[in-house]
């Protein structure tokens, strides 16, 4: 059973991260038209360079978990979005993440590429860390393997020590604060679905509302706090009332 309740937070975390950049725009279909599309061009390129490492931190702890390839899964999506031929990009991206979620080796080589290619611009920085400690904890928890793995990033990016302790330990404190779950008639009402719905009904509803509210690595360049405190309160009641009610269906089921 996956801790769903995690992704209530990301909200909040994304927010202090992109907060010291309201006006960065990097990101967008304008600046990636003339972009060739070709394994090649995007495996080197800073965003194809940065799923590589997505991989490493999601495979750190030996396996990735239906949580974090729903989160990568809709990652790929924004990504994708913004260069020419949008399919055949999100088709390239998977195929560097299944390259490189089985390999260690080149971490920190990946990780010096991408702080070349970035010049070191630290809005990018802190967009790509505080991306992958989210995703380090995406599962209610974040490894020793999992936390190695961002050790050996962040000192390969030269990120800030301090602006990284920062980040981990928010997300470490938030994990301490999560809010208590709803009543499960609560629950139901949240995913617009009914109790007689089966659990597919409700895992399409689910990614409905969490494809809407979902922390766009791409989108968020640009939103302010009063956006991202709201991302974080659907969320969190998002993630709350389908961990509810996929616990009670399957108690359900044995009985």
């Amino acid at each position: 059973m996956f801790n769903l309740i995690v992704l209530a937070v990301i909200g909040y975390i994304l927010y202090s991260v992109f907060k010291s950049y309201s006006k960065y725009e990097n990101y967008s279909k304008k600046a990636f038209e003339n972009f060739s599309v070709s394994h090649e061009s995007l495996k080197n390129s800073e965003l194809g360079l940065f799923v590589a490492l997505v991989a490493k931190v999601a495979k750190a702890d030996g396996r990735v978990d239906a949580l974090e390839a729903q989160l990568i899964g809709i990652m790929f999506d924004d990504i994708s979005a913004v260069f020419p031929q949008p399919e055949k990009t999100k088709q390239i991206l998977k195929d560097i993440f299944n390259q490189e979620k089985d390999r260690s080796d080149d971490t920190q080589d990946i990780a010096h590429r991408l702080a070349s290619a970035i010049k070191r611009d630290r809005a990018k920085l802190q967009q790509f860390m505080g991306f992958l400690i989210q995703l380090a904890f995406i599962d209610g928890e974040c490894s020793s393997e999992e936390e190695d793995a961002l050790q050996t990033i962040a000192e390969a990016l030269e990120f800030n020590p301090d602006a990284y302790h920062a980040i981990f330990d928010q997300f470490e404190q938030m994990m301490k604060n999560v809010s208590p779950k709803a009543n499960i008639e609560d629950a139901y009402k949240i995913l617009g679905v009914n109790k007689a719905d089966d659990i597919k009904v409700v895992k399409k509803a689910y990614r409905k509302l969490v494809r809407q509210y979902h922390p766009d690595i791409i989108a968020s360049q640009g939103k302010d706090e009063a956006y991202m405190q709201e991302a974080t309160r659907k969320t969190q009641e998002i993630n709350q009332a389908y961990e509810m009610i996929q616990e009670t269906k399957l108690k359900d089921s044995k009985s």
